[in-house]
């Protein structure tokens, strides 16, 4: 269990605090680019604690600004794109992209005021169907040449749902193996045929057995951790029987996503982004090794799930997350359907709107929960002595690193280290999009 003082110190991420500090020397994903599609590109933003204004200008230009107008702090998200940039409507001064300041027409003819303001903006860039923000001072890293940034759009889709709780413990439900053999339990294995887009349905790779049977079978993985450039990699170990073992590596990418498998296929690279203290969103980019992804189907699928336009979850506190004890009894373990999100809201969000780890006993399961946790207050520590927090790249560190890789795979059990490298290998080399080699191990 942590004390309260570092609870405090490894969650709460608005201005001034050391936690917020860190998060902002890395990318932050603040929206899906289709947020900013119609007829007016302008979307407020709420990230880290900070009110934000998010548009496209007419030339096609991502602007990303605080939100108050600095003339005397009326709503910029109730702007007007116009006359290359957003205008406010109380006395129409216009900002560009970059925060200049182009007119202030209210003033006297010759008035040289606008030359003197400029609203504070940031860096933006958009990758695989998301927009990323750097919310820092000085520059930015550069974005690694993972698999979800590299890969053609055609094989990636992005999608986000709101969560009603700290980033860290909705970030920590992604990196904890063991979970998965309950939370997300069914009682009967369904038909994989109709699986796609969905985690946990399909075969594991290079077998006939159903990922739902093998999590529900063999519920005591053995865990290893293993420290990476990246952050951490994870390894859960089910023995099926002497000769074969399951074996499902899964990554952290520092300091707030995971990368994970969810078909034979397709993998996840999923950040939580803070609201502010007591609220996230995740966000995610599916990127396919196979054919192109079906977005039509991914969106549907997921539409089932959340209303726009703020992605907000159907299922919720609210409507007990529509929980059915009839259910639990014959279906599934939760009683909460058979999406894998809600049961994984319902875990991070019942512990309260900021986890109170002091109250917490870690098991020898949460391996990769207490390496992050670790991770994380070095980093802090880093950011705060005036030294470089992990992961500050330049363009060439990133284009090498590369990656990371992630599966489920059925190994031989007495060489499970070297089979599940070589499957994600032949995955990578079957590619369409022959994606780059893989960073040296």
């Amino acid at each position: 269990m942590l004390s309260r003082e570092q609870n405090e110190r490894i969650t709460r991420v608005g201005p001034g605090t050391p936690c917020g500090a860190l998060l902002r020397r890395y990318w932050q994903p603040i929206a899906l680019a289709e947020e900013l599609e119609g007829p007016r590109p302008v979307r407020p933003v709420r990230a880290l604690g900070q009110d934000l204004v998010l548009f496209r200008d007419e030339a096609g230009r991502l602007g990303l600004l605080d939100r108050d107008c600095p003339h005397r702090n009326a709503d910029l998200a109730y702007g007007r794109l116009e006359d290359g940039g957003l205008r406010c409507p109380f006395h129409g001064w216009l900002f560009d992209v970059q925060g200049r300041c182009l007119e202030t027409p209210a003033e006297p003819e010759g008035s040289t005021l606008c030359t003197r303001i400029r609203q504070r903006s940031y860096p933006v860039l958009e990758r695989s169907g998301i927009v990323f923000a750097y919310l820092g001072e000085g520059a930015p890293p550069a974005l690694p040449a993972f698999d979800c940034f590299v890969a053609p759009p055609t094989h990636t889709f992005a999608f986000k749902g709101l969560i009603e709780c700290n980033w860290l413990q909705a970030l920590e439900v992604g990196i904890d193996p063991a979970h998965a053999s309950f939370l997300h339990r069914f009682f009967e294995d369904e038909d994989t045929t109709a699986s796609y887009g969905r985690q946990f349905r399909s075969a594991s790779d290079g077998s006939d057995l159903p990922m739902t049977y093998v999590l529900r079978e063999f519920p005591r993985p053995r865990i290893e951790v293993e420290p990476t450039e990246y952050g951490l990699r994870i390894a859960a170990l089910r023995q099926i029987n002497e000769a074969t073992t399951h074996v499902r590596v899964t990554n952290l990418y520092f300091p707030q996503a995971f990368v994970i498998p969810m078909s034979a296929e397709m993998t996840i690279t999923q950040w939580h982004i803070p609201v502010d203290d007591t609220r996230c969103y995740w966000i995610a980019i599916f990127t396919s090794f196979g054919a192109p992804v079906d977005r039509a189907a991914m969106r549907a699928q997921r539409l089932e799930s959340y209303s726009l336009p703020d992605y907000l979850p159907k299922r919720n506190r609210r409507n007990d997350y529509g929980y059915d004890p009839e259910e639990q009894k014959r279906a599934t373990y939760t009683g909460m359907g058979h999406d894998i999100n809600v049961h994984d809201q319902w875990a991070v969000e019942s512990q309260g709107p900021i986890q109170d780890r002091t109250r917490e006993h870690l098991a020898s399961s949460d391996k990769a929960i207490a390496a992050n946790r670790r991770l994380l207050m070095r980093a802090i520590a880093a950011v705060e002595e005036g030294r470089d927090p992990p992961l500050m790249l330049d363009e060439e560190a990133a284009r090498r690193l590369t990656g990371p890789a992630t599966i489920d795979a059925m190994a031989p059990a007495d060489r499970w280290q070297s089979h599940w490298r070589e499957a994600v290998a032949r995955r990578r080399a079957a590619a369409p999009w022959a994606p780059p080699a893989l960073a040296a191990e």
